[in-house]
């Protein structure tokens, strides 16, 4: 396993961490994704605790709570040993306070994650979602309290817009809150937009960077045909969230093929290999659900592309630019171009 710290804190974290989305006692309202069940939950954490990680990654609305409850249950033994990441913000229950980003919501949120994890305190709080109905400064405050408390160590946030977190960011240090270490970001070979203002925003701010579905929804897993994607057994039956171009998927997949078969790798493990290979990433959630399926996506550590491979890759799926983007680059390489013919 490789390892690392989470953005300018000392905190060590593997760079394959283990998702729990999937874990659940009973809640099948999405039941493409919430599948697993707490014998076999048991397995694959202790699969991935076998492979060095030491990273674990869960949400107060994944299964009505019931994850973060398998997953506290699953690590109790050995909680000292582990960095346990949990999220806030979507809507936990039918009352009209209990979604977003308020103090009051915030403040609640942290003690019923504690309760169910079965733990003293969290590693990384992480906000899950914007809200647009809640003051930015109200929501860095509470989440300063959490952690002034003891009940939190670390923050960060998760799908948010680069100038909101730029923005939050500011006021921390302008009001010495406790600030954003890492921002957890959709980011894989047929979804790069984070590259375009998300990514630069973090190195500016020397934030880490958690990558969740690395896989697509395990579309990059190469599992898929265009005949198969619509059955009612798999994720794409009730989770076909991410924006991309099917038929450009399923060409990128051919190719990647090719360089797996190359490495004697899986098209998964190139598909996580290429994340890995990135520099502004920290850690890469791994969500499988099936213990050969989590063999295989650790096994990716194993995997170095080469800088053909690479490029390859990065050239194949570079993502469209768009306004003010294509405008500042366009400038900069005229002025390139001027200064060197000379």
């Amino acid at each position: 396993m490789q390892y690392t710290t989470l953005g300018q804190t000392g905190l060590a974290v593997s760079r394959l961490a283990f998702g729990a989305m999937t874990f659940t006692s009973g809640d099948r309202s999405m039941g493409s994704i919430y599948k697993t069940e707490a014998d076999v939950a048991d397995a694959l954490v202790g699969q991935a605790l076998d492979a060095g990680v030491n990273f674990f990654d869960t949400a107060d609305a994944y299964a009505s709570g019931q994850s973060e409850t398998i997953l506290g249950q699953v690590l109790k033994a050995r909680r000292s040993e582990v960095v346990i990441a949990t999220k806030v913000g979507f809507r936990t229950g039918a009352a009209l306070g209990q979604a977003g980003l308020s103090r009051r919501h915030i403040l609640w949120s942290v003690d019923e994650s504690l309760k169910r994890l079965g733990t003293d305190w969290i590693d990384v709080y992480i906000v899950h979602k914007e809200d647009p109905f809640t003051p930015l400064e109200e929501t860095l405050s509470a989440l300063d309290a959490v952690v002034r408390s003891g009940k939190v160590r670390y923050i960060g946030f998760s799908n948010w817009s680069a100038w909101k977190v730029a923005a939050a960011l500011e006021i921390q240090k302008a009001n010495g809150l406790t600030p954003f270490t890492h921002g957890q970001m959709n980011y894989s070979l047929l979804g790069r937009d984070i590259e375009r203002d998300i990514l630069p925003m973090m190195q500016r701010y020397g934030l880490g960077l958690t990558v969740w579905s690395p896989l697509a929804s395990g579309f990059l897993s190469g599992k898929y045909t265009r005949e198969t994607l619509g059955d009612p057994d798999n994720r794409y039956s009730g989770f076909d969230i991410l924006p991309f171009d099917k038929e450009q998927g399923f060409a990128l997949v051919e190719r990647m093929r090719v360089i797996a078969a190359a490495h004697g790798a899986s098209v998964a493990q190139v598909a996580i290999a290429w994340l890995l290979a990135k520099r502004a990433v920290s850690s890469v959630l791994l969500g499988a659900s099936k213990p050969h399926q989590l063999a295989d996506n650790l096994g990716a550590v194993e995997l170095t592309l080469d800088e053909g491979d690479l490029a390859g890759l990065d050239a194949a799926t570079e993502p469209a630019r768009v306004y003010p983007n294509w405008f500042i680059d366009n400038l900069v390489d005229q002025q390139q171009k001027t200064a060197f013919s000379r």
